[in-house]
This record gives structure tokens, sequence and C-alpha cells, in this order.
């Protein structure tokens, strides 16, 4: 653990009591749709959404449906809600990713929200041959556990340590995937510390800044833009997110 990893503070309290405002980022989402719409097309490789801690594949619904329409394979994680590495859940998620992979005789993307990221960047590492690329939203791979405002519900939920790590999963989680590897993340998450959403900048892997709460950020529309923005790109051509233009003013540069 690095010693920006253990001096990280978890969000205050008043960027916590902001969280409220994801019902109204929902609402921009569907007032944005037609401006959305303008996000490049799909090329059909399928994508496996994974929903954040406590949450189902329920609260990842706008976010597939919108890239199901960009004309992906897009698929929930199926196990109803996420509580945690409980028993069995690595081997379902091994399976999936294997199974859609299969289907569509394609590499597949990962897109995880919060704990869903953490999952995403595992599964990438454990499996680079079956995967194209991942895109995290809020998701702490890079800070300690308890750098967020979640890590006691993770504990009562899983049943397991936060700091607990399962070297038969990835091994080391700011450890980047093998593959393109984008970190969306926001300065104003009210559940993680932004600095450990975020990841190091490299030949494949990025960061990318939206103005958004956590909870709200799978629907936020500058969130959902740069996802379908990088699922777009071609298998085997990853270049990182051009922020020029009007880019410019929606998303600033992450390392300012």
């Amino acid at each position: 653990m690095t010693a920006t990893a253990q001096t990280l503070r978890p969000p205050s309290r008043t960027l916590m009591f902001l969280e409220g405002r994801a019902i109204h980022e929902f609402g921009a989402f569907l007032g944005a749709l037609p401006l959305l719409s303008l996000a490049p097309p799909g090329d059909g490789h399928p994508v496996l959404v994974l929903p954040g801690l406590v949450a189902s594949d329920v609260s990842t619904r706008a976010l597939r449906a919108f890239l199901t329409s960009k004309g992906y394979a897009v698929s929930g994680w199926r196990q109803g809600r996420n509580y945690g590495l409980r028993e069995g859940v690595q081997d379902a998620m091994v399976d999936l990713v294997e199974e859609l992979s299969d289907k569509h005789g394609r590499k597949i993307s990962l897109v995880g929200w919060s704990l869903g990221g953490l999952y995403a960047r595992q599964l990438a590492k454990m499996m680079p041959e079956r995967v194209r690329q991942v895109i995290t939203l809020g998701s702490p791979f890079a800070g300690d556990p308890r750098s967020t405002n979640a890590w006691r519900v993770y504990e009562w939920a899983s049943g397991r340590k936060a700091d607990e790590v399962d070297p038969r999963f990835g091994g080391e989680l700011a450890v980047p995937p093998p593959v393109p590897t984008t970190a969306i993340f926001s300065r104003t998450d009210g559940v993680c510390a932004w600095q450990g959403c975020m990841e190091k900048s490299g030949a494949q892997t990025e960061s990318i800044e939206v103005e958004s709460s956590h909870c709200g950020m799978g629907h936020h529309p500058a969130a959902v833009y740069a996802v379908a923005d990088r699922l777009a790109q071609k298998d085997g051509q990853w270049q990182p997110f051009d922020r020029s233009g009007w880019r410019s003013v929606v998303y600033p540069d992450p390392h300012r």
C-alpha cells in the first residue's frame, strides 16, 4: 500500500449529503438522451455491466438500455444484489465472461460501477485473452478501502474485512489490467475519495473526470457519453480520450 493510499480520507459529510443529487442526475440523463444519441455507434461486441455495492442490475438498467440502443450486446451481471465476494460470486462472473465471449465469438468489454469496477479490473487480469477493455465508474482501486464511506457496509454485507485481498482474484487492485483501461471519477464523489478512483496515465490507461455524484455516475450524461465513446473504439486501436473542442469544457484535465 502506498503512502498516498494510506493518507486518503473519505469524502466529507457535506459531499455525502449531496449524493441526493443522483436523482436529479437521472432526470438530466433522460433530458440529454437526444444529445447522447450523437455518441458514436457500437460495433455489436459484448459488454458486461457490473453494479456497485448492495446494488443490482436494476441500478444499471438505464446505462445498459442506452448501450444496447447504440448497438452493443449488453448484459447485466445476473447475480441479484452485489453483496461483495461471497462464496460463488467470483466463479459466476468468470463463467459469465466466458459465456458472453464464446457466444459472440469476440472479446468482451467490462464496465463496472464502484465495487463492480474493482471486479472488472480483476477479471481482466485473470482473463486478458477474453477482455477487450475495462471502464470503471467511481471505483476506489487505488486507495485504502477505508478511504470510502462504504467500507463498513461492505464488511457487513460480505462478511469479509474491507482490506482483505484474495490473491486468486487478480492480485493487487491498484495494478492496472493488461488491457486498455479507463477510470471515470468525480472530485465531488460523496462515497469514495476521488484520488483513489484515478488510473495512472500510460500507453493504454487513462482517467476521465466528470462532475457527478457517486450514486448517479452510472447515469450521469457526461459519464454515459464517455463510456459510449470509449466502447466505440476499434479493437486493437485504443487511443486516449480526446478532450479537444467542446469536450474541454465538459471534461477537464484530470491531472490539473
